[in-house]
């Protein structure tokens, strides 16, 4: 693997850490607004 390779695969894989955080907090997110609508219906 050549030098911009890597550079360009540690690359992804940071971006790919930061959407998976996004997802995780957009899936947290989901769940406390259906838990909070159960409650009040």
């Amino acid at each position: 693997m050549g030098a911009e390779q890597l550079k360009e695969f540690k690359r992804l894989q940071k971006e790919n850490e930061r959407l998976r955080r996004a997802v995780s907090d957009l899936t947290l997110d989901k769940l406390i607004v259906s838990e909070a609508a159960r409650e009040n219906f």
